[in-house]
């Protein structure tokens, strides 16, 4: 897979994010759904890129600055008929790497609670992050599970 930064002006990106944020509102309790949408990644605090495989796109993935300290996974949305081929996970490795780069000690997000997200809490805690509870601006929510990353280790 061949990682770029993310055009949010092109069709193929914006069809993808639509499906995504499309996907993950249908399978979220009304009020906890908290996905970037095309003018939040287009946002100063937030690095956007995309995923390829040849010239599919098969992958997001975004790190939003929390503080110069903390960053936030977001927008992590695999192509669903390339699932399962480790599209994901290059693109969180991408996203960790970045954060490192940029000074980042602490990575976290926020996913749905619910079954459909089941594949992307194994994908998150296989690359390390573990529960914590709400942070930068969300609260306790049953339909939300949080998760951090402490960078400063190996």
């Amino acid at each position: 897979m061949q990682i770029r930064t993310g055009d949010t002006f092109d069709p193929r990106v914006i069809a993808l994010l639509d499906h995504h944020v499309t996907a993950a509102r249908a399978q979220t309790a009304p009020g906890s759904a908290h996905a970037l949408d095309l003018v939040g990644l287009r946002a100063p605090d937030v690095a956007f890129w995309t995923g390829w495989d040849s010239e599919t796109l098969v992958a997001t993935g975004a790190l939003k600055t929390i503080s110069a300290l903390h960053g936030e996974v977001k927008s992590m949305h695999t192509l669903q008929t390339t699932r399962r081929r480790g599209f994901g996970g290059e693109m969180l490795r991408h996203i960790i790497t970045q954060a490192r780069a940029r000074g980042v000690t602490r990575l976290s997000l926020e996913t749905g609670s619910w079954d459909y997200f089941k594949p992307a809490h194994a994908l998150y805690r296989a690359h390390g992050f573990v529960a914590c509870g709400p942070f930068e601006g969300y609260v306790e929510d049953p339909n939300s599970l949080f998760l951090t990353l402490d960078l400063t280790c190996g």
